[in-house]
């Protein structure tokens, strides 16, 4: 895809901190990496781009299934973010290319009771795995259903081929090889917060433990 086709660069809020400053940028608890690792329940699913779907659907006007085509005919956009693992390490200066996950909630036109975003992942073969977000926390400028990782395409271990970047919560609330979001009324918590994780994940007030 070439650069003409992407959307000017959206700079995350987060990375704007400290004005270049690295411990600035970096929250409290955190420490720095130029790797990325690779964290995930389950194991990593064979998901081809030819076989790929994402579901759109829960409460909203116009249910949507994407295939690997229409997803990649959609407007582009590139994020430059930092990201920050629960785990305690955080790596800056990450450039994403995907689609913004507001305008794919534009596209399903959600009624006036959604304010939860649940999010489905392939990684767990009873289909149990999931993470919650406030609607408008999925709906940042800055987050974005994301394909490309600093110029290459997201490998299978990072989430390929697509995955959820929401770069002002824990890496965990961007829920790897996505496959639905469903649009809900109430909050309803997912795997990692049933099992001790903080509900909301933001790094900055180190929201790690809900227990």
């Amino acid at each position: 895809m070439s650069q003409s086709c992407i959307r000017p660069l959206i700079v995350s809020p987060d990375t704007l901190r400290g004005d270049g400053d690295q411990a600035a940028r970096t929250p409290p608890g955190q420490s720095l990496t130029s790797k990325w690792p690779v964290l995930h329940f389950g194991e990593v699913p064979d998901l081809q781009k030819r076989s790929w779907k994402l579901v759109i659907d829960g409460l909203c006007k116009n249910p949507l299934v994407l295939d690997w085509d229409s997803f990649m005919q959609l407007p582009q956009v590139e994020v430059a973010c930092d990201i920050h693992c629960v785990t305690r390490w955080s790596r800056l200066d990450n450039r994403f290319i995907g689609v913004s996950t507001r305008a794919i909630i534009d596209l399903v036109e959600p009624s006036s009771e959604a304010k939860y975003v649940i999010q489905h992942a392939d990684s767990d073969p009873d289909g149990k795995w999931t993470t919650n977000l406030p609607l408008h926390a999925f709906t940042s400028e800055d987050c974005l259903l994301a394909w490309s990782h600093d110029g290459s395409p997201l490998t299978p271990d990072h989430g390929g081929p697509v995955r959820t970047i929401v770069p002002q919560r824990y890496s965990w609330k961007g829920a790897k090889w996505i496959r639905r979001i469903e649009l809900a009324a109430e909050d309803r918590p997912g795997f990692w917060e049933l099992n001790g994780y903080h509900n909301e994940g933001n790094p900055w007030l180190e929201e790690r433990s809900g227990w």
